[in-house]
């Protein structure tokens, strides 16, 4: 048998954190917020850094409580209609550890939400010359895209127009419009709750990989 990482109380505190999101109700519940949410994630980033080398060595499970992995459970605001102090779900990024992109480089992405949970993997919204150099690897290096994207269904916004330096009719002008190159693979709240759920994100990591590869490499990052 497999280690259970997660209870189904994880999910039942992102419900009630989505029905009370103010700080006077989540300063009560910070300690429950601790115990179902943040230290069971913080245990499986750090059990998942082993296995993540079956992937590539390069990727990054930092179980760090602040700065790692684990994204803060706090809401950016400032820009925001929207005030709610705290976000109802839970994301955990690895990231390519030569990338200077924390955020928009090749790498994995897992999320928990009641009834949302999934891991995607690619990159999202990469910066204008990381763009450049992905979309000139899809144009120049076809078939090793197709193969590497063959089993996923690819998400992410798309432009309307071809990308400039490219024509209309070019083959492969639909991958090429693409503003994000990401797929993800969706989990049960029961199989993030069960004793297997190491082994299915790695599963579902290994159905990801080829992707990221392709795109770490048009990065001109190794994999």
């Amino acid at each position: 048998m497999g280690k259970v990482y997660f209870s189904p109380d994880l999910f039942v505190f992102l419900r009630s954190l989505k029905r009370n999101n103010r700080r006077d109700w989540f300063l009560k519940n910070k300690e429950r917020y601790e115990e179902t949410v943040r230290r069971p994630c913080l245990h499986f980033i750090t059990d998942l850094r082993l296995h993540m080398r079956e992937i590539s060595p390069w990727l990054l499970a930092d179980p760090k409580p602040n700065g790692g992995s684990l994204f803060r459970i706090y809401r950016d605001v400032r820009f925001s209609s929207d005030k709610s102090p705290y976000k109802t779900h839970v994301g955990m990024n690895f990231r390519h550890a030569g990338s200077k992109e924390t955020a928009h480089g090749a790498g994995f992405y897992l999320h928990f939400e009641p009834g949302q949970c999934f891991l995607a993997g690619g990159c999202w919204q990469p910066e204008p010359r990381t763009l450049a150099r992905i979309r000139d690897a899809v144009a120049w290096q076809s078939e090793t895209w197709k193969a590497a994207t063959r089993k996923l269904s690819l998400g992410g916004d798309t432009l309307k127009r071809p990308p400039k330096g490219y024509a209309s009719d070019h083959p492969m002008i639909e991958d090429l419009k693409r503003k994000d190159f990401i797929a993800s693979l969706e989990f049960t709240d029961k199989q993030v709750c069960s004793d297997h759920f190491m082994e299915d994100f790695m599963r579902g990591a290994r159905t990801l990989s080829p992707l990221l590869k392709f795109l770490c490499e048009a990065e001109r990052l190794r994999f």
